[in-house]
């Protein structure tokens, strides 16, 4: 039997959609951007090189932290909690695991990956090809409940960054600098930090399982805040995702030579 715009009882319309606005137009740029961070990230995490500028102390968010004896001296900043990593192995993995598994859970890419990348559905009132829904209740798509958990984890690498950012303040001879790396740094953050605290899984922490707000006032205020956040949370999410790539990138060409950072004050 039929299901979904084809079930028995629902109008027969050909056309796939009456939209005449562009409305492919969202869901394809969201997943142009969704793709090119995978392939981007995942091309960053096996180079294993350039990641670290011991000049200025500055270390990309994609390695971070490196707890290796395979990182380049200056860069384990929390020390080396494993020995050397064969070369295929890629020094920031539990990084990239636990990231990749806050963001793949998050409810915002959910949405934007069912839309931009399976099409379920691409867009409002237009059919999606696909001829049966499980939801999320199944394996695969049941570990998508493990959000919550990755959520703590990435709490604790936003605490990390926030330590990386205060390490980018390194000028000559030890005393404290500033370029052009350290304020990409500090925009990157801002946005990693407004992305992981508009999380719902953390609207639901601070607020969540109360029955009378009245009761907890700080809980309240912190509820409030998080939920003014959480109305722009698929905003921090895309912008977060760009800051990172270009944080990268900066570091990575700094690192690498390509470029000279630009100091404000030594």
């Amino acid at each position: 039997m039929a299901l979904g715009v084809d079930a028995p009882g629902r109008a027969q319309i050909g056309q796939k959609t009456l939209r005449t606005d562009r409305w492919w137009l969202a869901p394809l740029r969201i997943g142009v951007i969704l793709a090119f961070f995978v392939v981007y990230a995942t091309v960053r995490i096996f180079m294993n090189k350039w990641y670290w500028d011991d000049a200025h102390h500055y270390l990309t968010p994609l390695y971070s932290p490196c707890i290796s004896d395979s990182c380049v001296p200056g860069s384990s900043h929390l020390g080396t909690w494993f020995g050397d990593f064969p070369r295929w192995l890629p020094l920031s993995l539990i990084t990239f695991a636990v990231l990749a598994g806050f963001r793949g859970t998050c409810y915002y890419y959910r949405k934007a990956g069912y839309r931009s990348l399976f099409f379920a559905p691409s867009a409002c009132a237009v059919p999606e090809p696909h001829k049966k829904y499980t939801g999320e209740s199944k394996f695969p798509l049941v570990l998508l409940n493990a959000h919550r958990y990755f959520f703590y984890g990435a709490l604790i690498f936003a605490l990390i960054n926030i330590y990386d950012a205060v390490l980018a303040f390194h000028g000559k001879d030890g005393g404290i600098g500033m370029g052009l790396g350290t304020i990409i740094i500090l925009i990157n953050l801002v946005m990693l930090s407004a992305y992981t605290l508009s999380c719902h899984a953390c609207r639901h922490i601070v607020g969540g399982k109360l029955k009378n707000f009245s009761k907890h006032p700080m809980r309240y205020r912190y509820w409030t805040f998080v939920s003014k956040l959480n109305g722009r949370h698929g905003q921090y999410a895309m912008i977060s995702l760009v800051t990172v790539i270009l944080t990268d990138a900066y570091i990575m060409s700094v690192s690498a030579g390509w470029i000279t950072d630009l100091r404000i004050f030594n």
